[in-house]
């Protein structure tokens, strides 16, 4: 089946909304067209249903190698897949981390015989291994990771003369998880004297505060200009931090470019009281005025891309104490649905989630060929009933950890088929081919 015909479509793309179809050969898209008249292997009709890019999560944890218990890369590029995610870049914090190229293309050969969608795997920094850092090939790895504030692993970089060498050296874009470690220490040591062991997670904002974020992120920004560093800032979460970031010129021109995630978009700190350490993560969900910044940021396109940083542990871990609990929370299988939401609520349009979603990371990061419904690029395509109404529940989970901070909320708009690189993966919600995941590839210029 190299042929595959979609019919009638309501294709969102490229900031426009019309009706086509598409034409795909070898896995590629070989022609759009009001109405294409060609005989195919096999012929979908997308009547009525919206027609989008893949998504690209450019900011995943899937646990394997070391805690396969919690996820592992085939279970969470299933659940992303159902989701409508096509491509993801998974974080080096691995057991062990990531700090090698012997580590990291260890990684790429898992993926290889376990991802059923795209994929690729940023190089892990630590206070003492750019000589691996200097290695990284740009064209096949997402970028370097640096944890500018310690968050699950060991993976922390501190050391101000080593941070200086690898956005001054590094070849690859840097992406970075921005917390000042002093401020957190010293939140902890002041909180946890104050209440003991009876604190909860409606202080995980005041430990992780704003000003841990600035400090941080502003940093990150005055070493990327000062040394003209590719500089990709994650899962933002202040209003303080927005005035760091430009919108004055196109993406494509930005060597500093800024993500949100979901979770900081839908939730506030007026959910703690409910769900706990189920939205205990790092850097922490803030205030309603925080969550109104980022929105705001979002839509005048200071913040550029919207991904998820999902991190699952399981229900016993989270559980726990919460000095004890781990920060993350799963959510790509559910991220495009948390954006529709907004969209019903006329608070963003269809285009604009497709632009941040799909489109964006394919800028930013210089994916070849993705991101778009283009003539020439591969077919990462998903097709969504937009009508379609369910309800989040155990059994419709499927991350390995089997839970969702989103379990009993009902949403409107499902993902029904979804091609990867031209097969079909999913139809209809019934998995199909599952072997279609290839490595990512990126433009070095």
């Amino acid at each position: 089946m190299n042929t595959i015909l979609i019919k009638n479509g309501k294709i969102i793309n490229e900031n426009k909304i019309f009706e086509g179809d598409i034409f795909i050969k070898d896995g590629r898209i070989e022609l759009i067209a009001d109405n294409i008249d060609k005989k195919a292997g096999k012929e979908i009709d997308a009547g009525g249903k919206f027609v989008i890019p893949g998504i690209i999560d450019d900011q995943v944890h899937f646990r394997e190698p070391g805690q396969e218990y919690k996820a592992d890369i085939a279970s969470e590029s299933l659940a992303a897949l159902s989701g409508g995610v096509t491509s993801f870049m998974d974080m080096p914090n691995n057991n062990p981390p990531v700090f090698t190229q012997e580590a990291l293309e260890n990684k790429y050969n898992i993926a290889k015989n376990r991802s059923v969608i795209n994929y690729s795997f940023y190089m892990g920094a630590s206070n003492d291994n750019l000589d691996e850092i200097l290695k990284t090939n740009t064209e096949n790895v997402c970028g370097v990771k640096i944890f500018m504030g310690s968050s699950t692993g060991n993976l922390l970089v501190d050391d101000k003369k080593t941070l200086e060498n690898i956005f001054s050296q590094s070849p690859a874009l840097i992406a970075t998880h921005c917390e000042d470690e002093t401020t957190i220490i010293n939140n902890n040591k002041y909180y946890f004297e104050k209440y003991g062991d009876d604190i909860t997670a409606e202080y995980h904002p005041k430990i992780r505060s704003d000003k841990a974020c600035f400090l941080s992120s502003s940093f990150a920004v005055e070493l990327a200009k000062k040394h003209n560093t590719r500089l990709h800032v994650l899962h933002l979460t202040t209003a303080m931090e927005m005035p760091l970031f430009r919108n004055d010129i196109p993406l494509a021109q930005k060597k500093i470019t800024a993500e949100v995630c979901v979770h900081h978009l839908y939730f506030d700190d007026s959910y703690y009281p409910k769900l706990g350490n189920k939205i205990k993560c790092n850097p922490a969900i803030k205030s309603q005025n925080d969550k109104n910044m980022l929105w705001q940021a979002l839509m005048d396109d200071r913040l550029d891309v919207i991904a998820t940083d999902h991190a699952p542990h399981t229900l016993e871990e989270k559980n726990r104490k919460y000095k004890e609990a781990p920060s993350g929370l799963p959510l790509v299988q559910h991220s495009l649905n948390l954006m529709l939401d907004f969209y019903q609520k006329d608070m963003i349009s269809l285009e604009k989630i497709v632009e941040k979603m799909c489109h964006n990371p394919a800028i930013a990061f210089r994916i070849k060929n993705r991101g778009f419904i283009r003539e020439g690029y591969w077919a990462d395509i998903v097709i969504l009933d937009p009508d379609k109404v369910w309800k989040v529940e155990k059994d419709n989970i499927l991350y390995k950890c089997k839970w969702s901070p989103l379990e009993n909320k009902t949403f409107k708009g499902k993902v029904e088929t979804v091609l990867v690189n031209g097969k079909i993966a999913l139809e209809n919600g019934v998995f199909k081919y599952l072997k279609a995941g290839k490595r990512l590839e990126f433009n070095t210029k």
